[in-house]
C-alpha cells in the first residue's frame, strides 16, 4: 500500500494535483532537485543511495543466472536506430541528436538568430547518433551471427530517453534502467520471460513493495497504433510490475517483462545454434521510478523505513 496516498494525498485532489503534491515533497526532503524542465531532475544523495543499493540488489539476483554483464552508453548509432521499429510505433518519444556543422558564415547567422531569440535550432544538423530508448537496443546489433548452444544472457544497465514530459515525477524523460535479455529459441525466451515474472515479484517483495502483475502494452503511436497495441495484449507478450505511488486507481509500472519473438533475431540476422531466427525477451526495472516507489510505500525518510527493508538493501 503507498504511504504517500493513502497518509499524505488528498484523495478528493485530481491526479495531477497528486502528482505535483508528491513532488513538490520530494523536492522539499532533497531527494530529487528541480532543473526547470517536467521530467528531467537532479538526485539527493540519499535517492541517489536507494537507487544503488536496489540496483545492487538487482544484479546479484541476475548474477545467480550466469549472464554476460555490458554496458552501453545512453546514446544509439543512428543508422542501428533506423533498422528497427520505433519511429513508426513512436515517433513522439524519440530523442535525434544534433549539433552545428556549419561555416564561419553559417555561424554568425546561427548567432544572428540566437541573439534574436529566433528559432536556432533549425541550423543545426543531425550526429550519427540519437538518443537510446530502451537500453537493450544497442545489444541487438553486437549480436548477429550465430549464437552460442543455449543462447545468451546478457545483463544490461543504463540510462533511457523518451520524451514525455509530465507532472507525474515518476515519469521522467531520462532515467535509469536494468535489464536482463535472453536470445536464443522461442522456449529459452519465453522461459526467461515466465523466470522472471516470478523472481521480480519475488524481488519486489523482498523490499516491501507489493506489486501487481498486470497484462500491458507499449504507448504505439497513431491509428496504426490502436492493433499494435491490441495485439501485444492479446499475445501476452508485455507484461507489468505495478504498484500505487500516488493513485490506486492509476498504479504505477516499475518493472517489465516482454517478450519480443523474433522481431530483433530478424531484423539484426541473430541465428540460433541450429540456424533459425532468434527469439528474445527481457525483464527491466525502472530504478528510479523503484526508488520513488519506495519512498512513496515506506516514507520519505529513509531513516526511519522498516529494518527488514533496510537490511535487503544495506542501508545503514
Amino acid at each position: 500500500m503507498c504511504l504517500y496516498h493513502t497518509e499524505h494525498a488528498d484523495l478528493a485532489l485530481p491526479i495531477e494535483d497528486r502528482y505535483r503534491g508528491f513532488l513538490d515533497e520530494l523536492v522539499r526532503h532533497g531527494h530529487l532537485i528541480q532543473t526547470g524542465v517536467p521530467g528531467v531532475y537532479g538526485r539527493g544523495g540519499t535517492l541517489e543511495q536507494v537507487i544503488e543499493r536496489f540496483d545492487a540488489l538487482v544484479s546479484a539476483r541476475g548474477a545467480e543466472l550466469a549472464p554476460e554483464v555490458m554496458r552501453f552508453p545512453p546514446i544509439f548509432n543512428r543508422k542501428h536506430y533506423e533498422k528497427i521499429d520505433h519511429i513508426r510505433n513512436f515517433p513522439d518519444l524519440m530523442g535525434s541528436v544534433h549539433t552545428f556543422t556549419g561555416d564561419d558564415r553559417e555561424h554568425r547567422d546561427l548567432l544572428g538568430k540566437f541573439d534574436r531569440a529566433e528559432d536556432w535550432s533549425r541550423d543545426l544538423a543531425p550526429t550519427q547518433v540519437m538518443m537510446t530508448p530502451a537500453i537493450c537496443y544497442p545489444l541487438y546489433p553486437t549480436a548477429t551471427g550465430t549464437l552460442p548452444p543455449g543462447g545468451r544472457r546478457v545483463d544490461l544497465q543504463g540510462f533511457a530517453f523518451r520524451h514525455e514530459p509530465s507532472a507525474d515525477p515518476a515519469r521522467m524523460q531520462i532515467f535509469r534502467m536494468h535489464e536482463f535479455v535472453r536470445l536464443g529459441t522461442p522456449a529459452e525466451a519465453l522461459a526467461h520471460r515466465d523466470q522472471w515474472l516470478e523472481l521480480g515479484q519475488e524481488i519486489f517483495r523482498s523490499v516491501g513493495l507489493a506489486t501487481e502483475r498486470v497484462i500491458a502494452n507499449d504507448p504505439f503511436f497513431g491509428r496504426g497504433g490502436k492493433v499494435q497495441k491490441a495485439i501485444q495484449r492479446e499475445q501476452n507478450l508485455k507484461y507489468e510490475f505495478v504498484v500505487p505511488i500516488c493513485s490506486e486507481e492509476k498504479p504505477t509500472a516499475i518493472g517489465s517483462c516482454n517478450y519480443h519473438l523474433d522481431h530483433f533475431g530478424a531484423v539484426f540476422d541473430i541465428r540460433t545454434h541450429d540456424g533459425a531466427v532468434a527469439h528474445s525477451a527481457c525483464v527491466g526495472f525502472g530504478l528510479e521510478r523503484v526508488a520513488l516507489a519506495l519512498l512513496a510505500t515506506h516514507g520519505l525518510d529513509v531513516g526511519a523505513w522498516p529494518r527488514e527493508v533496510r537490511d535487503v538493501l544495506a542501508l545503514a
